[in-house]
């Protein structure tokens, strides 16, 4: 009989210590539902939240300035469109529900923007902003040449909106591109706050088409493409073989890349964290779910690679010239460095994250990288 055990014995230890036997914890058995409980809750809908009362802000300074183009309504003006580029970095992200139906990101900031298409319009007066085709004549991006790129001087660009022969025409560009930015934010955050907040919850299984399968993807599609690639990569020529300086983000404002980049930086760490908006509390995330699962890489623990990674880009970012532009031009190996300490996180998440949350990646990585 003892040796019947003792053979039983042997036979369960080999078997654990093979591939095929227990490895850790199982990732379903991860209360899922708490962590999308959590994003909507606490870091989305506020956030999203918050935008709005920027967005309408927004509209009304461009309605102000519409009625009487001043030099003090046009610093106001820029004082709200500056507020509200902000906010929406924190915003970005979440291309989930209405947003992904209306390509929220896409009509809000495309970037370079299209100057030319947006003289066309403003001369014809004929325009419809709902076409895709013009995605990249309105949003942010537009609004910045609007406010920012139409002249040398305060005086140059106030003059576009008080004696040219179409300043009339300007006025109305301008509250209809703030309207639209306004009119979109107003049904992404409805959407949240009348259902979908709830369906986005209770969908906390598993698979492709889960809540945070999804999520995640888009989570690291964002700041792969988006924050690594478009703030920092495409300017300084990452993909292209040369510096494109008119690339960067807010070009025309000569001063606010840096501040937009560091804040998608700060809204990129603070989901991985499940921080919540504004406030310096942290809910079930990301971090929780790779802690449970004991996820490590090269004998270190992964949560707090990915922590290190963010702060280490931080720091490296920390050189750059407050206006990107002006930093690719004068200095791009600074630029580039910035890239490769984002780039490493894309590895810790897209890679070794992925795989340990059994998530599978659902976008076409078509970049070279």
């Amino acid at each position: 009989m003892k040796k019947y055990f003792a053979l039983i014995l042997t036979v369960f230890l080999v078997w654990s210590c093979t591939d095929n036997g227990p490895s850790g914890p199982d990732p379903d058995d991860f209360d899922r539902e708490a962590i999308l409980v959590n994003w909507a809750d606490n870091i989305i809908i506020p956030a999203f939240t918050h935008f709005s009362e920027t967005t309408a802000q927004l509209h009304t300074s461009a309605e102000d300035f519409s009625s009487a183009p001043t030099q003090q309504n046009l610093e106001e003006l820029r004082n709200s469109w500056e507020s509200a580029y902000l906010a929406f970095q924190h915003v970005s992200m979440f291309e989930m529900g209405e947003a992904m139906q209306l390509r929220f990101r896409d009509n809000l900031n495309i970037y370079p923007t299209d100057t030319t298409q947006i003289n066309e319009n403003i001369a014809e007066g004929n325009y419809n902003l709902e076409l895709p085709s013009l995605n990249d004549s309105q949003g942010f991006p537009a609004l910045d040449f609007l406010l920012n790129g139409l002249g040398e001087n305060d005086a140059e660009i106030l003059a576009h909106y008080t004696i040219n022969a179409d300043a009339e025409n300007y006025q109305v560009y301008l509250t209809d591109l703030t309207d639209r930015i306004d009119s979109l934010t107003s049904q992404v955050l409805e959407n949240w706050t009348s259902g979908y907040r709830d369906e986005f919850v209770s969908n906390s299984g598993n698979g492709a088409n889960s809540s945070l399968d999804m999520m995640v993807n888009d989570y690291i599609y964002y700041y792969e493409k988006h924050l690594r690639a478009g703030k920092i990569g495409i300017p300084a020529g990452v993909f292209s073989g040369s510096p494109l300086s008119s690339h960067v983000e807010a070009y025309y404002s000569e001063g606010l890349s840096k501040a937009l980049f560091n804040e998608a930086l700060t809204a990129s760490t603070n989901f991985f964290n499940g921080t919540h908006f504004e406030a310096e509390v942290d809910g079930q995330s990301l971090d929780d779910y790779l802690d449970y699962l004991n996820t490590m890489k090269d004998g270190a623990d992964l949560t707090s690679m990915i922590n290190s990674q963010f702060q280490t880009a931080r720091e490296e970012a920390e050189g750059l010239n407050a206006d990107f532009a002006a930093q690719v031009k004068n200095d791009n190996p600074k630029m580039l460095a910035t890239y490769d300490e984002l780039q490493r996180n894309v590895v810790n998440m897209k890679v070794d994250m992925l795989q340990a949350l059994n998530i599978n990646v659902d976008y076409v990585d078509a970049d070279g990288d």
